[in-house]
């Protein structure tokens, strides 16, 4: 089964979108959507998640997603169904899209071929994520605020008072 990505049905705004991407905000099986890091590929996003990279709950195990891409001014331009493809280490597909996505990867320690062998050694998954089905875009965005409350991380921690060498003088 082949994902390569019809041109005729990916509409024009979702192809520009994808082609200029370098972050998504990616939702599987309804839950919140977490921003990755990601490449873009013959009309499709890779990204890579798992030990010592990103974390995407839901991700390695879905078929479907929803990826959500903004423009340069941090505004929602599309959000569209995608088909997700995990490639696996040794097959042609991963020869051919894990070195020129570790290329990529920012802060690596190491050159692309450990990335990529400590990605396969790892267990780290290498999604595609395909363009499917209506992408919702334009006047079908919602108009409302769409803020949330932070979620738990393990980063997070209390903040203490600012330390003060000397006492600040009222006049």
């Amino acid at each position: 089964m082949s994902d390569e990505v019809d041109e005729r049905t990916t509409p024009p705004l979702v192809d520009e979108a994808v082609k200029k991407a370098a972050v998504c905000w990616v939702s599987s099986g309804g839950g919140p959507a977490y921003a990755l890091w990601c490449l873009p590929l013959d009309g499709a996003l890779l990204v890579v998640t798992g030990p010592g990279e990103q974390s995407a709950p839901g991700l390695a195990d879905a078929d479907a997603a929803e990826v959500t891409l903004r423009g340069d001014h941090g505004g929602r331009i599309v959000t569209w169904p995608a088909r997700v493809t995990r490639l696996r280490p040794g097959t042609q597909e991963w020869d051919a899209a894990a070195p020129l996505v570790a290329a990529k990867r920012l802060n690596a320690s190491g050159s692309a071929t450990d990335l990529v062998a400590r990605w396969a050694a790892e267990g780290c998954t290498l999604s595609r994520l395909a363009p499917t089905g209506t992408a919702v875009t334009g006047a079908d965005l919602p108009t409302g605020p769409l803020a949330e409350q932070p979620r738990p991380a393990p980063v997070v921690r209390t903040v203490r008072k600012p330390f003060r060498l000397h006492r600040v003088r009222r006049r």
